[in-house]
């Protein structure tokens, strides 16, 4: 019988002992693999969704809430921009590609986040690291008016599939004030996984956006808005938009008389923006041209401090410091907290077993077991438990994340992939193996030391 042989014996032996020593060593190694896989994901998260692009023009306010916005789709804007200043960005010459974004609806099924965008949206690829990362779709990308494309996570839960019909809610409010369009939007496209939010999103054509009732702002609102951001006379405007102004009047009128919700044309006056992505112009791999455009740009609006121009990645990396970095170090601090005390427990366990078993050490040295022997058969039976405790830690360590993936998407809008693993976690078994030689180090070297004659006698 060999000293790993008699080590499982006396841990049968002590069976209850045994269990709740490497359910100890479970727990913390659990709660390590946890933080280090959610860690990776959220790293992930906030390294790649917002690279398809490098800056975002949003109305003056918070960065912060823009790119939580326009990226994540955690947030609303804080106010539009009129069409025109699209317009003006899409034609200068620094820019490349220039997107327009609206958001603020959700679907009636799920409540997924609704994006009215150009088909050029997928031009764009979501990712750039280590290469350029596009877009991939099993059917066709946005077309016509009422065509939608939804990503992989909507299509999972909701059942949706080519030809799907659905409503948005508008503003994306519930209950019983909850105003639902009556036209349906058509799934043309569904995107394949691309690990961002992008995967939880309903993108539908923004001409269809903009025809649904309520969509549209008042003339007078967008005459003085266009008059703040272009600094042109609010009379003068009055004075050339009189005759849309008019018709306007007319057609409230009758509404009064008939009320109802048709989707309609909207004149471009009334059309706002509530984002819009910018890819400034530069070779793939010219990063310096495309970076001081970028920056001419940010310069250039927050002079102006009407709009502003933010790049996505600084904001990311802003927020995975300030905020989401502050909760994996008080994580990581925890779970070293937890592993020492497994290591306390696994030793505590041990040492105190040693007075139970000095009759039976003092036996096996009697029958010719060397000091030696004796000794590497405690270390054996520590670094079993360890060893049972880690694998039975990293199993459970993802199921939690399986079991809290969904509940973390829900309450933050992250996508946690359940199935994702970390290369840290490679270590994690060798820490706790180390772990366990030290926490068996003492209980060892009682074992060498036990008297033979002494402990008989007694």
């Amino acid at each position: 019988m060999n000293l790993f042989q008699i080590a499982l014996k006396n841990m049968r032996q002590r069976g209850v002992a045994s269990w709740l020593t490497m359910i100890s060593v479970a727990l913390g190694v659990a709660l390590m693999v946890g933080v280090l896989v959610l860690h990776q994901i959220v790293g992930k998260q906030f390294s790649q969704s917002g690279s398809g692009y490098n800056l975002i023009i949003g109305p003056a306010g918070s960065p912060t809430q823009l790119v939580l916005a326009a990226v994540y789709r955690m947030e609303n804007s804080i106010s539009n921009m009129p069409w025109r200043y699209f317009q003006k960005w899409a034609n200068d010459p620094r820019v490349e590609l220039a997107i327009p974004l609206c958001f603020g609806d959700a679907t009636e099924q799920g409540d997924f986040p609704v994006i009215g965008t150009m088909p050029q949206y997928f031009k764009l690829p979501y990712a750039r690291n280590p290469k350029p990362q596009p877009f991939r779709v099993q059917g066709d990308f946005l077309r016509g008016s009422w065509d939608a494309v939804i990503g992989s996570e909507v299509a999972r839960r909701n059942g949706w599939t080519i030809g799907s019909q659905f409503q948005l809610v508008h503003g994306g409010a519930r209950g019983v004030d909850a105003h639902v369009h009556d036209e349906k939007f058509t799934v043309k496209g569904i995107l394949a996984s691309t690990g961002t939010p992008n995967d939880r999103t309903v993108f539908v054509h923004i001409d269809g956006f903009f025809m649904l009732a309520g969509h549209e702002n008042p003339l007078a609102e967008a005459i003085k808005k266009e008059a703040l951001y272009f600094k042109e006379p609010e009379a003068e405007l009055f004075k050339k938009y009189e005759k849309e102004l008019e018709n306007e009047r007319r057609e409230q009128a009758a509404l009064k008389l008939n009320p109802k919700h048709a989707a309609h044309a909207v004149p471009d006056l009334s059309k706002e923006v509530s984002a819009i992505l910018i890819d400034t112009k530069g070779e793939e791999g010219d990063q310096l041209t495309r970076a001081n455009f970028a920056l001419s740009i940010e310069t250039e609006l927050n002079e102006e401090g009407i709009a502003m121009a933010v790049n996505p990645v600084q904001v990311m990396e802003k927020i995975m410091r300030l905020f989401v970095g502050n909760v994996q170090l008080a994580f990581l601090c925890l779970t070293g907290l937890i592993v020492a005390v497994s290591g306390i427990g696994i030793f505590v366990s041990i040492y105190n077993s040693m007075n139970e078993r000095r009759r039976e050490i003092a036996i096996m040295r009697a029958l010719g077991a060397q000091r030696r022997t004796v000794s590497l058969m405690i270390l054996c039976e520590t670094l079993l438990l360890c060893l049972g405790g880690g694998v039975l830690g990293l199993l459970l360590g993802h199921g939690l994340v399986f079991i809290a993936s969904p509940i973390i998407e829900a309450r933050s809008g992250l996508l946690i992939d359940p199935r994702a693993f970390s290369p840290w976690e490679a270590i994690v078994l060798p820490i706790t193996l180390g772990l366990a030689a030290l926490s068996g180090l003492i209980p060892s070297i009682t074992a060498y030391r036990t008297d033979v004659a002494e402990t008989l006698a007694q």
